[in-house]
């Protein structure tokens, strides 16, 4: 294969350009152990050795012109995956490949399609990627391989058939001429919904052809994004059907616990699984690097961030190539203003080779910034999980990963966009000051021996499927057959449609009757398809300068907050929220800004319930108010808050599914004897477990939200809940894994080295938003360790626990919380007697008949979805503009 940095190296040098080459003998090794020297930092080097490859023969041999195209790119055997792959997708079996960063996973799709279009030219395939970006860089591996297959015309050698990228960035002239004339078309799922379903009319003969599809990076798509493809793709099988196509489909995926599974489920269609990774790897060390204590036994440490910056300058000096990850876009511009400052100091123009990479940055900034990765013109880019995908950035030296980044999966596969192939590589968790970090930082065994997680993801999810089914709808009319792919929800929801004039109905088919354009209101990625521009005023007029979506405008775009773009900053004038257009000006500020928010929830409806170790446990619907009431300014550099400013934004009200439980009245008792507060031990409790819980279930932090909340249930309760409507199954996990979650939090907090709490197992009283930086924390009254402790052994029906230096005091009967009565059901599981009817015939198990169309089975929906979707639909139903299908930018 050969090492791409090396030759690019050689390339430069070549063109007269200034590389600055490794000094001789001074390796990676060698830096983090200098690095670490007196500071303990180094908490565990693990060494992966390298692999050698395991080559194989497919079942027949390719034919000649592919056999001659690939030995001409250096491939002379497939690896073990690719033979395998081969064979099942010839079989006409669909297949999910699960191997490697840089393993070849490409060859195991392009090698069938360019076969199966050397026997028909006339056949097409679809290749669909997460982003723009790959389905890019995916067209240059096509065009390396001679753009196809190719075949002798007069003695010359010319392509056989046309590939081309079909999405938001292709000009209008060029589309009509890629639909007719490519075999291969690149996109993404977002124009596929948006662009090429709801007019797949001009897609006829391209569909009708189809032979292939190809979903690559599918362990990106989980939750609200992976949700929505599911359904994408179900639409997409509708149309196929229409045009009587049956195309094989191959999935490509980095290591989760479910790949097929998840391919299953986001398709609907039956896979074979290949796991068996036959590519060579290079030798690799993965350093696990907690920063050391800035007072020996102190609560505090170094900041994540210096620590990074320092390495990463360090790496860069001596001439290796460094990608950073961080897990938030703010903390991309953070981090590159520390490291341009501390090069620049250095000299020799190094501060100019280190770029930052994330979501709001225009399309034309992303692809020169990616190019000069890959050329090698730039040392190190800071990144958040953008670049976490197989974009070809050439072969680094080195990766960082600042902070867990969550999953397993995902810390893997950023450190695997180091060493691909068979270069030497090092990576390196640099650990926040967090509880799941720590957790990770005492217990590197955990991570090593861990399997990645499960991706989760609810195709039927009502809130989702609603906006899908009007889609469908106006693609070709609804049948009855259609449940199949939509699920058990599909009926009730095309009823709604009818009751508000969105579809009629004319002997059994739905058709759509209304003016709107339905995938222009849906956004895949987000739970909004709302969208906000960043304009800077300048003398010479407004220029845009990137983007954001809604919910993260509020805390992050409000009046006098400072916007850091390429290390640069700006203060916000205004946010719009009806132009939905936030204007800032140029402001050289010596701090960046942090919002805070206050957090309400209502219990809405109860779906199930149960009674595990006396404690009451719930799952229902729950209503969300989420209110920016302030932001504070923190010092560059420093990390010192300096000021505080106040916010005046409407709140934010999210309907979701949420698992919440009571302690019982005998652990409150228990924590009250030793004379602490329940209150402080519930909310260092639910600081743990909007940690823990990602542990369990693949979800990002900012998937996931808990808070403590006595409005609806009379006694304070702990409430871990989901951030998309309607829910996406991780509370719904948690409702199931509870006993297990508590016992991860107990060992987190119980191996914690403090005395009294800190923001390493119980965390802060305010706790860091997703956006934001971990190391900027709230630094008030951190919750008390001891009485959550006391109040987990409670839960778990564990033997007391007595805190250190703990006296009993008298426990006052009248501060004994009233613990509501319930109405006893099943074994284990509790009903409220006021709701107890209700749920009991939304929980019966099978389809309740629809008395007006008892030909078609129909699962009712639950109370407070039905309520909510009727609210959406009525607000629909008073304003009929016809929306355009813009494609959002897909990125991450």
């Amino acid at each position: 294969m050969g090492n791409r940095a090396q030759e690019i190296r050689e390339q430069l040098l070549a063109q007269g350009r200034q590389v600055k080459e490794k000094r001789p003998g001074l390796s990676l090794l060698d830096i983090l152990e200098g690095f670490a020297q007196g500071t303990g930092s180094l908490v565990r080097l693990e060494t992966i050795p390298a692999r050698e490859a395991r080559m194989a023969e497919p079942g027949r041999p390719l034919p000649e012109p592919l056999r001659r195209q690939l030995a001409g790119s250096g491939i002379e055997t497939l690896y073990l995956h690719q033979a395998r792959s081969l064979d099942i997708l010839r079989n006409r079996r669909n297949v999910v490949v699960v191997t490697g960063t840089a393993s070849g996973k490409t060859l195991c799709y392009n090698l069938p399609v360019l076969e199966s279009l050397l026997e028909d030219p006339r056949r097409r395939a679809l290749y669909l990627f997460p982003t723009k970006a790959l389905a890019q860089d995916q067209l240059k591996v096509l065009r390396q391989l001679g753009v196809g297959a190719l075949k002798q015309v007069k003695g010359e050698e010319e392509p056989l058939f046309r590939a081309a990228t079909y999405d938001g960035d292709t000009p209008g002239n060029l589309r009509s001429k890629i639909r007719d004339e490519a075999r291969i078309v690149l996109t993404n799922p977002d124009m596929l919904h948006a662009g090429i379903l709801p007019n797949h009319a001009r897609w006829a003969d391209f569909f009708s052809r189809l032979d292939t599809i190809v979903l690559d990076e599918i362990h990106v798509y989980r939750g609200v994004f992976g949700s929505n493809v599911g359904n994408v793709f179900r639409r997409l099988l509708r149309i196929l059907d229409h045009y009587r196509a049956r195309p094989r489909i191959v999935v490509a995926s980095a290591t989760i616990a479910n790949p097929k599974a998840l391919a299953e489920e986001l398709t609907g269609c039956p896979f074979e699984l290949v796991d068996e990774d036959g590519s060579p790897r290079g030798k690799r060390h993965f350093a696990i690097w907690n920063p050391p204590q800035v007072m020996p036994g102190g609560m505090e440490r170094r900041s994540s961030n210096m620590e990074a910056r320092d390495l990463m300058v360090r790496l860069i000096e001596e001439g290796y190539q460094v990608i950073t990850f961080v897990r938030a876009r703010q903390l991309t511009e953070v981090l590159l203003r520390y490291c341009q400052e501390d090069l620049s100091q250095k000299g020799g123009g190094l501060a100019e080779k280190v770029r930052a990479y994330r979501g709001g940055y225009l399309p034309k900034e992303r692809r020169e910034i990616e190019a000069a990765l890959f050329s090698g013109e730039l040392m190190g880019v800071i990144s958040t999980n953008a670049l976490e995908l197989g974009i070809d950035v050439g072969s680094l030296d080195a990766s960082i990963l600042v902070g867990y980044p969550g999953t397993i999966a995902s810390a893997w596969q950023q450190a695997g966009r180091a060493g691909r192939r068979e270069a030497e590589s090092v990576s390196v968790l640099i650990g926040h000051n967090l509880p799941i970090d720590q957790y990770l930082m005492r217990h590197p065994d955990y991570f090593f021996a861990q399997s990645p997680e499960y991706a989760v993801v609810d195709s039927t999810n009502p809130h989702i499927l609603l906006g899908h089914l009007k889609c469908a709808a106006y693609e070709l009319p609804l049948e009855a057959k259609d449940n199949r792919l939509f699920g058990e929800y599909a009926p009730a929801l095309r009823k709604l449609l009818e009751e508000y004039h969105q579809v009629r109905t004319i002997k059994k088919r739905s058709y759509f009757s209304s003016t709107d354009y339905p995938a222009g209101a849906i956004s895949l990625r987000t739970t909004s398809i709302q969208s906000y521009t960043i304009v800077e005023g300048t003398a010479g007029g407004n220029r845009v300068i990137g983007t954001m979506d809604e919910a993260s405008a509020f805390p992050q775009l409000h009046p006098q907050a400072v916007y850091l773009h390429d290390a640069e900053t700006f203060l916000v004038d205004e946010l719009n929220l009806e132009e939905r257009v936030a204007y800032v000006h140029r402001a050289d500020t010596d701090y960046y800004t942090q919002a805070v928010s206050d957090t309400q929830i209502m219990i809405n409806e109860i779906e199930r319930e149960k009674t595990w170790n006396k404690t009451p446990v719930s799952f229902g619907n729950v209503s969300v108010t989420d209110t920016v009431v302030m932001f504070k300014k923190i010092k560059f550099g420093t990390r010192e808050s300096i000021g505080y400013g106040d916010v005046d934004l409407p709140a934010q009200v999210l309907h979701t599914s949420s698992c919440w439980f009571t302690p019982s009245i005998e652990a409150i008792h228990e924590v009250l004897k030793w004379g602490r507060a329940p209150s402080e031990g519930m909310l260092g409790l639910s600081n743990v477990l909007s940690e823990v819980v990602g542990l369990f279930v693949m979800c990002d932090r900012q998937d996931v939200g808990t808070t403590v909340d006595a409005k609806t249930t009379g006694a304070q309760a702990i409430f871990i809940y989901d951030k998309y409507p309607g829910g996406l199954g991780f509370a719904s996990k948690a409702y199931k894994l509870l006993p297990e979650i508590l016992e991860a939090c107990r060992l987190l907090v119980s191996e914690c080295e403090c005395e009294g709490g800190c923001p390493s197992c119980v965390g802060s009283p305010i706790p860091p938003f997703a956006q934001q930086d971990p190391d900027t924390q709230g630094k008030g009254k951190i919750p008390d360790k001891e009485a959550a402790l006391i109040l987990i052994h409670a839960l778990l029906g564990l033997k007391a626990y007595k805190p250190k230096g703990g006296t009993i005091h008298p426990v006052p009967v009248e501060s004994l919380p009233i613990e509501r009565l319930p109405i006893e059901s099943q074994p284990g599981e509790r009903l409220p007697g006021v709701e107890k009817e209700n749920l009991e015939r939304n929980l019966r198990k099978g389809d309740l008949p629809d008395s007006e169309a008892p030909q078609e089975p129909m699962k009712r929906l639950p109370r407070e979805v039905e309520r909510r979707l009727r609210e959406l639909l009525e607000a629909a139903s008073n304003s009929h503009p016809r929306q355009k299908g813009v494609e959002p930018d897909p990125l991450s």
